[in-house]
């Protein structure tokens, strides 16, 4: 069982993943406004359940990790938002900080969600001892991400190379809110 808490918003539930968000995640997965900027191309039903399983093993190893995002009103499951350290060693940065990251369904996109779940998210974070920064990377087209994050505090530090693709880092420190 996930140690993932659930948490409240007034539009949102983050809860720990289950099997059931699976077919959801892969539409997710392998929606073009989404991969475009990740991964570069569609997942494979296999590579979303490895996705899925990941973020069960962050709660039990680091004390913090991914949650799925569902609306409360509906219920549905439009995405998954959280931390993770994924060892990725950008050049130019100590990333051992929790890296945050979103990912929502676009039917999902311009409402504000990813706003109020990462601010959830952010909040909880501030109360963990010793979790006082985080960072995120996003891809220098990403210009809605770009936006998430300036609204939660995360600044812009450096650029720096994710695989051969050039990406952005942002860093936050505890209890900043301009939202």
């Amino acid at each position: 069982m996930s140690t993932a808490p659930q948490i409240f918003t007034q539009r949102l539930c983050l809860r720990a993943h289950c099997e059931q968000d699976h077919s959801e995640a892969i539409k997710i997965w392998q929606h073009p406004e989404v991969y475009r900027y990740i991964t570069g191309s569609a997942l494979s039903p296999q590579e979303v359940w490895m996705r899925l399983l990941r973020y069960g093993g962050l709660w039990d190893m680091l004390d913090y990790g991914y949650w799925a995002l569902e609306e409360r009103a509906t219920g549905k499951y439009i995405g998954q938002l959280g931390f993770a350290d994924f060892k990725r060693g950008l050049v130019g940065f100590d990333g051992h900080y929790p890296e945050a990251g979103w990912v929502l369904h676009p039917d999902a996109a311009g409402k504000g969600y990813a706003t109020e779940g990462m601010q959830a998210a952010c909040d909880w974070l501030d109360q963990q001892a010793g979790r006082d920064k985080s960072f995120c990377i996003i891809s220098e087209d990403n210009a809605r991400s770009v936006s998430v994050a300036k609204k939660l505090g995360y600044r812009y530090i450096l650029d720096t190379l994710f695989g051969e693709e050039k990406t952005a880092v942002y860093f936050r420190e505890r209890s900043v809110r301009l939202v």
